[in-house]
């Protein structure tokens, strides 16, 4: 890609790409174009900038605070409810993540990887600056992290929601996935980390926390779950409380991340931030109500841990699972995505998530390799005809809870991205 930047009166043309390089514009050295530095080089660019040099000239690290959050779970609730936070307390900030990039709260990007090329960022953190932005609030997924997608940037504050099994097709152990998260933490930047979360290391220095359970810089001291979400928290010697229309112990924990690390920043006294919190109304594919009678409900959890969290915040009800797994990725997530739905829900319905390359057969067949039996379980490769007979099959109380997707818009099969939307489809049918 290509970007145009003014810096005093003087335009720059800046890419990344040595099919866009020639004598006119700037090429951007990444981990990622290393290969195709001597083809930029043969087309003689005004000079090859490093990502730190183009943060530098573009004043970015001096004039925005950047707020960065990496977990397996988590990452895109606690960010979105911190750019919520900052915009009701007045503040101009940007964000920047699965759902794409908002500047005070307007799109400017449509949803791409969680972390985009350095390239992109910059782009993204300018037009943040152009808009009179003090904050940036970015997803930083482990991909970013150790292919040096984050390179030159400066955080005023680093977040760790969790750990549990996620992209190991990439990573290969989890072991290798905590070190990549790990390194996040190695600095002496100030960072918020999940005491809950005994996986990870992190430099102590200029270090917070965060625990329902352990002792903590902010520290859970009671909850209620009931019609939403109601806690008191112990700070040191203060006590403040926030509540949210939000549901599950596991938006517990962002939100109460989301109102820490605002508070770390000194941005407004605690009760100012939350007093706000329950303006958030969460995010899009997460646990999104998509009709009340039948309730059904959408959201994005696709490991066993975030799948967990998810079922566990309706553990009294009468659940049906609709589910399946994506292909090209981890295969030994699979059976345990299945015990985990079948230890919770009434009826299963597996089927086909996002198979790419491979035939969903086979994923399904992974996915059955989990269970014990077949009491209760439902196959149906079609997703749309999944969603129909979780449906159909429905009795009194019983809740749909359909997993893996959340707000996508497509199925990725063979290459191709065809228009699919679980929401869209719900109401579809039961229209």
């Amino acid at each position: 890609m290509t970007i145009t930047v003014n810096i005093d009166d003087s335009t720059y043309q800046i890419t990344d790409s040595s099919n866009e390089c020639d004598k006119n514009k700037y090429f951007l050295k990444t981990n990622q174009n290393q290969k195709y530095l001597e083809d930029a080089k043969s087309k003689n660019p005004k000079d090859i900038l490093d990502a730190s040099t183009c943060i530098e000239l573009l004043q970015i690290n001096k004039k925005i605070k950047i707020i960065g959050i990496t977990g397996t779970n988590g990452k895109t609730t606690t960010a979105a409810a911190i750019y919520s936070i900052l915009l009701d307390l007045g503040k101009k900030v940007g964000f920047q993540g699965t759902r794409g990039c908002f500047i005070n709260e307007k799109r400017v990007a449509d949803k791409s990887l969680t972390t985009p090329p350095i390239l992109q960022t910059i782009q993204n953190l300018y037009m943040a600056l152009q808009d009179g932005c003090e904050y940036f609030v970015m997803e930083v997924s482990s991909h970013a992290i150790e292919q040096k997608r984050i390179e030159g940037l400066n955080f005023a504050l680093k977040i760790l929601t969790n750990i549990s099994q996620d992209h190991l097709d990439y990573h290969g152990t989890i072991e290798n996935y905590i070190a990549i998260k790990s390194s996040f933490f190695d600095d002496n930047c100030l960072k918020l980390i999940n005491k809950d979360e005994n996986k990870i290391r992190f430099n102590k220095t200029n270090c917070m926390t965060y625990s329902l359970e352990k002792p903590a810089t902010y520290k859970v001291a009671a909850y209620s779950l009931k019609d939403g979400i109601s806690v008191a928290v112990q700070n040191i010697d203060k006590v403040f409380d926030f509540s949210s229309p939000m549901h599950g112990l596991f938006n517990i924990y962002n939100l109460l991340a989301a109102i820490s690390g605002v508070d770390m920043l000194k941005v407004a006294p605690i009760q100012e931030i939350c007093e706000v919190v329950d303006n958030f109304g969460g995010v899009e594919g997460r646990m999104e109500v998509v009709s009340e009678n039948p309730l059904v409900i959408v959201d994005f959890a696709h490991t066993p841990d975030g799948m967990e969290k998810v079922l566990d915040s309706l553990k009294d009800k009468n659940i049906i699972v609709v589910f399946g797994a994506g292909g090209d990725r981890d295969r030994t997530k699979r059976p345990l995505m299945a015990r985990v739905a079948n230890r919770y829900a009434k009826k299963l319905v597996i089927t086909s998530d996002n198979p790419r390359s491979e035939e969903p057969k086979e994923i399904i067949k992974d996915i059955l390799s989990g269970l014990k039996t077949d009491n209760g379980i439902l196959v149906e490769e079609d997703r749309e005809k999944a969603i129909k007979k979780a449906l159909q099959i429905r009795e009194n109380d019983e809740i749909i809870l359909i997993l893996g997707k959340g707000d996508e818009t497509y199925q990725e099969i063979k290459g191709q991205k065809i228009p699919f939307d679980d929401r869209k489809v719900v109401k579809k049918l039961l229209s």
